[in-house]
């Protein structure tokens, strides 16, 4: 419970600063509810969107390149997705913009690149660090290969992939921040209001809310790694 505490209290003392601040005109609109709720529920959409994508794409994959007809592949796999990390985030987001178009669609085509690795470099390793004892065993009580999967490599593997899930969540949410400068708004655009106007306290807020979004996101999928976690592991 000091995960939740500790986010309470830090949201608490954010607002009992700004409160305590003299905002003027720029800084007293800008730090509406409204407005700060609109810039939170758009980086969750660009955070939410992007991380659905990467499990979609890379656990599916990272299951393919496990099978013994594919194996081979696995390293060309993992090559081709660290290009996405090799590159600073920024640059492809600003890359996506200037070549594809602006918008939260690109942006999110543009994270998915930058965070797919940890997800699938963690399936791969997951899926691949299970005893092949233990799956010749399921073989040879009558399981098919499907079940093989779905029942001892999967549940096995999660502890792992969900490990991999949470490294890509943190920064999706460091990332996303990048995103105000493409017009998909999100916390950046508190940050970028800020610096821009020479305000201050937007800034911090724009930043300090995204750090804590982070952890409280950390948190969420720990949880959730813990639940999902088979008993004796």
């Amino acid at each position: 419970m000091t995960t939740p505490i500790v986010l309470a209290l830090s949201l608490l003392a954010l607002y009992l600063w700004v409160q305590s601040r003299d905002l003027d005109i720029v800084e007293d609109r800008t730090l509406t509810q409204g407005q700060v709720l609109k810039a939170l529920a758009q980086h969750l959409q660009l955070v939410g969107l992007s991380s659905l994508a990467v499990l979609a794409i890379a656990v599916p994959l990272g299951i393919l390149v496990t099978r013994k007809s594919f194996r081979h592949a696995s390293p060309v796999t993992i090559a081709i997705a660290s290009v996405g990390q090799t590159i600073p985030s920024f640059g492809v987001i600003v890359l996506f913009a200037l070549t594809l178009g602006f918008g939260s669609r690109y942006v999110i085509y543009a994270l998915i690149l930058s965070t797919v690795l940890p997800v699938l470099s963690n399936t791969i390793a997951g899926l691949q660090q299970i005893e092949p004892a233990l799956k010749e065993a399921a073989s040879g009580v009558g399981m098919t290969p499907l079940q093989v999967l779905t029942r001892i490599e999967l549940p096995l593997a999660v502890p792992v992939l969900l490990a991999g899930l949470r490294t890509s969540i943190v920064l999706n949410v460091g990332t996303a921040t990048v995103a105000a400068f493409t017009g998909a708004g999100g916390l950046g655009s508190l940050i970028v209001t800020g610096l821009v106007q020479n305000r201050d306290v937007i800034t911090v807020v724009g930043g300090a809310l995204t750090a804590i979004l982070a952890l409280a996101l950390d948190h969420l999928t720990r949880m959730t790694q813990e639940l999902l976690t088979p008993r004796g592991l």
